[in-house]
């Protein structure tokens, strides 16, 4: 008879077994991908919650699914279903914080593989439609395609056509309109058209490709306003007290003093403002107050005015917020907005051209054709630094934004990075990267355009004040829609004064009619 055996001391085959039993009972009753066991993709799993349902209040199911988008951020998939009346939900929600800055994506769409574009759209994101000027409110979040919202926009305006032929007939006709041309955009017959994704809180997306240009995909990141900060619950926007009635100020009694209680720990000093007490000088480094734009929170800002030689002056600013760690820093270009934009055109041939320093401001566009890469204007701000400094940074956050990095050039999440991508596209970023990494790297020749509506951006010449035979500045006319966007177009700086007076003129003719005319309504 054998003795019975003990589990602390399962050794070679019979603790293997063991394992493998264990794990079997862990996975049973998993279900992958739709129940086709022969994928061997990721696992899966839903939390399935059982919750009240809003059109027949009975009990319905509610199936939660966390998963992560390429080139993006995690979400959630949260889908409702009720077997009682049959009525469906689905949306998504983000699953991360809310980001340190608003984003604003616009993609020209230009034929049916554009149409198959992956969009995220989260609860606080403004989608339009800009050729027929037609806005989707914020809503219900949705993960799908840019047919896929057109598709739902253009069913839900012709689901009550019907009802409004017979109570607003020209309300109706207007619709109508609308109804046509969307369905012709579905149809691929109204190529091309612009769409546009505007999110305060930077949770939504639209899809990008290596081989998108500047004209066809652009991203814009901005720093939101306080009143978008309060509408997400995260600004500390209080509306001001009126005169009449105020309430008494609260005060914080002594024993609620006490280590770890409320008022026990003081808010970090910050510094003032210095700016406005002398002229700005070069080489001095001042501060202002400011509000982090990650928080909210009071932080300060210094600046430092620089100036740079066969160029001229700019200001550097750097901005360290102590209650969440933020810290960025960009440059700003001083003087007058030139009357023109200038492309500045650097041919790159050996390490001493990577060493060359590079001031790329805010507004500017960057192109390097032999690597096909166009970084859009807005996207990386302002940057002093060299030519390779500026394409190792473009590196670090490209590979972070592609991969949804922490940090670009970590070896050991580099390992890692692009699990969840499809294997073509995957080979196409290695690609891009690696053709990259050779340009940095002094293994290839290649040419750095800089195209800059306002003028202000600049590359080291090195035989300055002579021409560079490498470097080639063309200045070229504006067109009024680049006038548009930089806000040029209102900006007056002549006879300003006269519109003053003429418009306090006009304000008051306005009140002393309208004084008349409550007078004369009182008289009768």
């Amino acid at each position: 008879m054998a003795a019975p055996q003990d589990d602390s001391k399962l050794t070679g085959g019979a603790l293997a077994q063991d394992l493998f039993e264990d794990m079997g009972r862990k996975v049973e009753g998993m279900n992958l991908n739709g129940g086709d066991d022969t994928d061997d993709t990721t696992m899966k799993t839903t939390d399935e919650i059982e919750s009240m349902c809003m059109n027949c209040h009975d009990n319905g199911m509610t199936r939660l699914l966390l998963t992560k988008i390429p080139y993006f951020k995690e979400i959630v998939i949260s889908s409702f279903t009720c077997d009682h009346c049959g009525f469906k939900n689905s949306e998504i929600q983000s699953a991360g914080r809310i980001q340190e800055k608003g984003s604003k994506y616009r993609f020209k769409v230009e034929n049916n593989v554009d149409m198959q574009r992956r969009v995220v759209k989260g609860e606080t994101c403004i989608f339009r439609v800009e050729d027929i000027d037609l806005e989707v409110p914020a809503g219900k979040g949705q993960f799908t395609t840019i047919e896929g919202i057109v598709t739902t926009v253009r069913d839900d305006l012709d689901q009550h056509q019907e009802a409004r032929m017979e109570q607003m007939p020209e309300v109706a006709k207007q619709v109508g309109g609308v109804i046509d041309k969307l369905t012709k955009m579905i149809d691929g017959e109204s190529f091309p058209f612009t769409v546009t994704a505007d999110d305060p809180s930077g949770n939504s997306w639209i899809e990008p490709s290596p081989r998108d240009t500047t004209a066809k995909y652009k991203k814009d990141d901005y720093k939101r306003t306080a009143a978008q900060n309060a509408i997400m619950g995260i600004g500390d926007e209080v509306p001001e007290p009126s005169t009449q009635s105020q309430a008494p100020e609260t005060e914080i009694r002594p024993e609620y003093q006490a280590s770890g209680m409320v008022g026990s720990t003081p808010m970090p000093e910050r510094q003032g403002n210095n700016v406005d007490d002398e002229d700005i000088v070069e080489n001095e480094v001042y501060s202002f107050p400011a509000h982090c734009p990650g928080c909210t929170q009071p932080c300060d800002t210094h600046m430092k005015m620089v100036n740079i030689p066969y160029f001229k002056k700019v200001v550097l600013m750097s901005t360290s917020c102590d209650s969440c760690g933020y810290r960025s820093n960009e440059v700003k270009s001083g003087g007058e907005v030139p009357e023109k934009g200038q492309k500045i055109t650097l041919k790159v041939k050996n390490s001493e051209d990577m060493s060359r320093d590079i001031l790329k401001s805010e507004w500017a566009a960057l192109e390097v054709p032999e690597l096909e890469m166009h970084v859009q204007p807005g996207t990386m701000g302002g940057r002093f630094t060299t030519v390779e400094g500026l394409l190792t940074q473009i590196r670090r956050d490209l590979r972070a934004q592609v991969f949804d990095l922490s940090d670009g050039d970590s070896e050991k999440e580099l390992q890692r990075a692009g699990d969840s991508m499809a294997p073509e596209t995957k080979r196409t970023w290695d690609q891009f990267f690696e053709s990259l990494t050779e340009a940095i790297e002094g293994k290839k020749e290649f040419t750095v355009i800089i195209d800059d509506p306002l003028a202000s951006s600049y590359v080291q010449s090195f035989t300055a004040p002579e021409p560079d035979p490498q470097i080639e500045t063309v200045e070229y006319e504006r067109s009024e829609e680049e006038n548009e966007e930089l806000g040029l177009a209102d900006i007056k700086t002549d006879g300003y004064e006269q519109d003053e007076k003429k418009d306090e003129i006009e304000g008051g003719v306005e009140e002393a009619t309208v004084e008349e005319k409550a007078a004369e309504k009182e008289s009768s």
